[in-house]
């Protein structure tokens, strides 16, 4: 029963040939030639995509991606203690990663549009969820690789895995001058990678790929006792980047179900929140459209903060009308300086038509009673392109009438010249 069990839930079921498989993985780690164009035209993609807000567009540009390839050759290189593919594979990750954050932030530094998007600050602070998806996605990508039918697994694990994103974000972050956006972007790039790289590993030992035969014993342990040090520099702090995500993760779920319980559900209303995870103690930012706490209130809240896990942590109630509104001035400012530059051409751009309108509607009610014989008047303003290299905007007058009177129209064009302040009047009939 236990071995019918096993051979149902066997990866080595369909497994492809493991020389196959290794000659596969060392043809895709190279980022020369084609594989680098594909890479920035990818990049240049995933940032037009970014910078438009465009999921469609994103999912795109991770599926022509070649990021994997280095990632997954490392992986299995620290599986078989394949020192050369190793090497091989970090130069050829680091060639790619340099390469995208250079395409992308020529793009983030010459694009007119410079304002975060919504899928540009989803890749700007890594959670632990980000961690699972790069594990479980890594996982099924090797799977599949090493597989004789490889199956539908690998462009889904190109967009589970979003290596693209982050890297064009931090292009952003360093074409805006954002560190905290690049550091932020970068970082979750990193768990990709590491986490990707890591379940790699853990197949390919699972799948028991013979270790590479090195020339000289001597030379082979010290290979192996190099790989495997690697192997342990990156998974204990990996596993420890990940507690600590999830930590943050609880407590910010704790965080909301504490203000929810003592404070949504009475009815009071939140003007600000702020959570400060990282700060000693934790703090806990709050204030209140017309609600005040007393000393022996806030006291009390606090010593509540534990019974909801909140543990070394400090509720913080602003009271104080100045340091209240200094704060919400503060956040005002932020959203300034992030103002979105469409409304910033948009405003060009009426300014821009302004200079084409006629704003003072009552010129031509005045000119029907001054000059009666032209009827139908038209007022307008066109660019004008005298006998010189420069170009001007002149007024326009269009009318109709009997017969043509000169002396009439000399008269109308001065009064138009001095009513609308304007010197290159023109009066035209039709």
């Amino acid at each position: 029963m236990l071995g019918k069990l096993y051979k149902f839930i066997s990866l080595h079921y369909g497994e492809e040939e493991k020389e196959k498989v290794l000659e596969n993985v060392t043809e895709n780690i190279s980022f020369r030639g084609s594989n680098l164009w594909i890479l920035a035209c990818a990049i240049v993609i995933a940032s037009i995509g970014l910078n438009v807000n465009s999921t469609a567009v994103i999912i795109g540009a991770m599926l022509i991606s070649p990021l994997m390839g280095p990632i997954l050759g490392a992986g299995f290189a620290l599986g078989t203690y394949n020192f050369q593919l190793l090497k091989r594979s970090i130069k050829n990750l680091l060639i790619a990663t340099v390469v995208s954050l250079l395409v992308s932030f020529i793009y983030f530094f010459l694009s007119p549009f410079k304002e975060t998007q919504s899928e540009l600050l989803a890749r700007t602070a890594p959670n632990i969820y980000d961690v699972l998806i790069a594990f479980f996605g890594g996982l099924v990508g090797v799977i599949a690789i090493t597989r004789v039918k490889k199956g539908n697994p690998i462009p889904g694990v190109a967009i589970a895995t979003a290596l693209m994103p982050p890297l064009c974000t931090a292009g952003y972050g360093l074409a805006i001058g954002n560190w905290v956006y690049f550091i932020g972007a970068f970082y979750l790039y990193t768990i990709n990678c590491f986490f990707i790289c890591i379940a790699t590993f853990l197949i390919t030992k699972y799948l028991r790929y013979q270790p590479v035969k090195m020339v000289g014993e001597k030379y082979e342990k010290q290979i192996k006792y190099g790989i495997t040090a690697l192997i342990v520099i990156m998974i204990v702090p990996s596993f420890y980047l990940a507690y600590n995500l999830l930590n943050e993760k609880k407590f910010k779920q704790n965080t909301d179900q504490f203000i929810d319980k003592e404070f949504v559900k009475e009815g009071y209303t939140i003007i600000y929140k702020k959570i400060s995870y990282h700060s000693s103690p934790k703090k806990i930012e709050l204030a209140f459209l017309s609600k005040k706490f007393t000393a022996d209130e806030l006291n009390k809240l606090n010593e509540e903060l534990k019974e909801f896990g909140l543990m070394n942590a400090q509720l913080i109630i602003k009271q104080d009308a100045t340091d209240l509104k200094s704060e919400i001035l503060n956040e005002i400012g932020k959203k300034d300086n992030i103002l979105s530059e469409k409304d910033i051409m948009i405003n060009n751009l009426r300014n821009e038509l302004d200079k084409y309108l006629v704003k003072d509607s009552g010129v031509v009610k005045e000119m029907a009673i001054l000059f009666p014989k032209f009827k139908n008047v038209s007022i307008g303003k066109i660019t004008d392109f005298p006998n010189t290299d420069s170009a001007s905007l002149a007024t326009i007058v269009m009318y109709s009438s009997e017969k043509e009177d000169k002396d009439d129209e000399e008269k109308l064009k001065q009064w138009m010249s001095q009513k609308l302040a304007d010197r290159n009047t023109k009066v035209i009939r039709r």
